[in-house]
């Protein structure tokens, strides 16, 4: 008998927390146990090649911008061919495919809400709180990635607490590992010297992640530390519509020189364990994976108090909390680890600490799969 096919519905499949998780998912899932298929209704981009297996396959639905009307009918033409057993939306921008999923007859459905963007940071817009609730009755699970969104989802959004489950995300503790040797020099020729403090960041440079204010945190600890100009370096790895006017404040402050903006990489692990402290400056985040995986690598963390964050790092332990949009506060922060390298090091090692005790790949994919089994009443 054939295992379950399961049906993974996303926006986009590019470089993403979500689509990172989804990664991790079936690349640690026994591939005995489920098939898989994902379906995109934008489409997806070289990302998807980080999967391990080769029996996964990807759809793209090429949905048109703005309202696509045909993309249902795609939709349901593509879940009548597949006869998929279990189909997971993930996010508000996949949750009307629960619709057409129980039009299509797939019998098993489950939802996943991984965080908000920025047009409904607190999950407060009517409009969208009416589509979830009226999809509420065709959900049969509901997964959500932090206590902060399970509680939204009951409390909120009305759904019953017994049908939500809530699941950390896992990190590759085995990738993500503390540096084990001395650091390599990375970016252009001068960049570095060997002992600076690097600050580090990863991500989407989309509007939500908020990286002009972590610039201008940067750009605030140099003015806090006139000869941190000398020593403190700030990196974020990433691509997205907020670069062009993040490399604007650099050269307007005369900095361009100490901070280095790549674009998107492939190394992220190794790049990582180049950096000394993390640094997140979201304005609504569900669970980070880069938080995780930063601390995975025994860095610690300096990170907006937004989302699933505070559930992620411990004041004073693993790094610290700051206000959303107050680059004042970061750069706060970046001065206290720019004067204390103990400090660095031992947030860093509660960091990593915590990543074995209560964030492994396995305890995320046991709880995965507990969903589906339940749903499918396997």
């Amino acid at each position: 008998m054939r295992p379950p096919l399961i049906a993974h519905v996303v926006q986009h499949f590019g470089m993403g927390g979500l689509e990172n998780g989804v990664v991790n998912l079936l690349n640690h899932m026994p591939a005995d146990r489920y098939r898989h298929a994902v379906v995109c209704l934008d489409g997806y981009t070289d990302f998807r090649h980080r999967l391990q297996r080769d029996d996964v396959q990807f759809f793209a639905l090429n949905k048109q911008p703005g309202k696509d009307f045909g993309l249902y009918g795609r939709l349901f033409r593509l879940l009548r061919e597949l006869r998929p057993d279990l189909l997971h939306t993930r996010n508000l921008s996949t949750l009307e495919g629960q619709f057409v999923a129980a039009a299509a007859g797939v019998r098993a459905r489950v939802h996943g809400e991984h965080g908000r963007d920025v047009f409904d940071l607190h999950g407060k817009n009517r409009k969208y709180n009416l589509l979830r609730k009226l999809a509420r009755p065709l959900v049969h699970h509901y997964i959500a990635v932090s206590k902060d969104l399970a509680n939204w989802l009951e409390h909120t959004v009305g759904a019953d607490p017994q049908r939500i489950t809530q699941i950390y995300n896992g990190v590759d503790s085995f990738r993500f590992h503390p540096r084990r040797e001395e650091r390599t020099l990375i970016g252009p020729n001068g960049f570095m010297s060997g002992n600076e403090l690097l600050i580090g960041s990863v991500g989407r440079m989309a509007q939500v992640k908020d990286y002009p204010n972590l610039v201008r945190a940067f750009l605030r600890l140099l003015e806090l530390a006139p000869e941190a100009r000398v020593r403190a370096r700030l990196v974020i790895l990433g691509e997205g519509e907020a670069r062009a006017a993040c490399l604007a404040l650099l050269k307007q402050a005369n900095a361009e020189q100490l901070a280095w903006l790549p674009g998107s990489r492939d190394d992220i692990a190794d790049m990582m364990r180049r950096f000394d402290v993390f640094a997140l400056s979201s304005l609504g985040e569900g669970i980070s994976n880069t938080i995780l995986e930063a601390m995975a690598c025994g860095l610690p963390v300096v990170a907006t108090a937004v989302g699933g964050n505070s559930e992620l790092v411990d004041e004073h332990l693993t790094g610290t909390l700051v206000p959303p949009a107050d680059p004042e506060a970061m750069a706060q922060a970046f001065l206290t680890y720019y004067e204390d390298n103990a400090l660095v090091r031992s947030h860093g090692a509660a960091g990593r600490a915590k990543i074995e005790a209560r964030f492994s790949m396995e305890a995320m994919v046991r709880g995965y799969m507990g969903v589906y089994d339940a749903v499918l009443g396997i």
